[in-house]
């Protein structure tokens, strides 16, 4: 296995933008570091946990009834717009959110079944790495390793660039605007899936 490219990989894949890092980063400006915390480690115990149930058994299932994938893709899509939802009209004062509460470990671990670009994560990644030389058991724990080693990391960042921003936004209104924004970058990312998750019930 190529550790090098899986670690470039891993880092491009996790560091750059998507649903994960836009709600972790809008959950670091809304509830601050601490609070945010176990939805950091959801998301990265929860996907490590995804690439070994992929790669060890679903993917089989899901290649002999690709069908599920017809029903799946709009159930994400439908989920991912109320999160969006959430974000926009999310807390913007110290006294509403603590009255709320952010995703907790379960909530952002199993957030990860319904996250297109996670999908397309674990396909590329168990394709690519755990099919080649060497036991196939092994290379699927290996890549679930390096994504909790080198993902962590890059989750954690996007939760510090929250919870920075959150030191700039003195205002209602600013939280709300950038509310407004972090819902819109999280809808943009699925236009490109929104027009083929509801393609396949036609």
């Amino acid at each position: 296995m190529n550790y090098l490219s899986l670690i470039l990989f891993t880092v491009a894949t996790c560091g750059t933008p998507g649903p994960n890092n836009t709600m972790i980063m809008s959950s670091g400006v809304t509830y601050g570091f601490r609070r945010s915390l176990p939805h950091v480690i959801g998301i990265n115990v929860g996907f490590p946990f995804m690439v070994v149930a992929v790669g060890l058994g679903l993917r089989e299932v899901l290649r002999s009834s690709p069908h599920v994938y017809t029903y799946l893709r709009p159930i994400a899509v439908t989920y991912l717009l109320y999160l969006a939802y959430r974000i926009a009209t999310g807390p913007v004062t110290e006294h509403a959110a603590a009255e709320k509460k952010p995703l907790s470990l379960v909530q952002a671990a199993l957030f990860q079944w319904v996250n297109p670009k996670a999908w397309l994560m674990v396909v590329g990644a168990v394709t690519t790495y755990a099919t080649v030389a060497g036991t196939y058991f092994v290379n699927v724990l290996l890549v679930a390793l390096v994504f909790l080693v080198f993902g962590t990391p890059c989750t954690t960042f996007w939760l510090w660039l929250g919870t920075s921003f959150k030191r700039v936004l003195r205002k209602p209104v600013q939280f709300r605007a950038f509310n407004i924004v972090m819902a819109c970058l999280l809808v943009g990312s699925l236009v490109p899936l929104v027009g083929e998750a509801f393609s396949g019930l036609r």
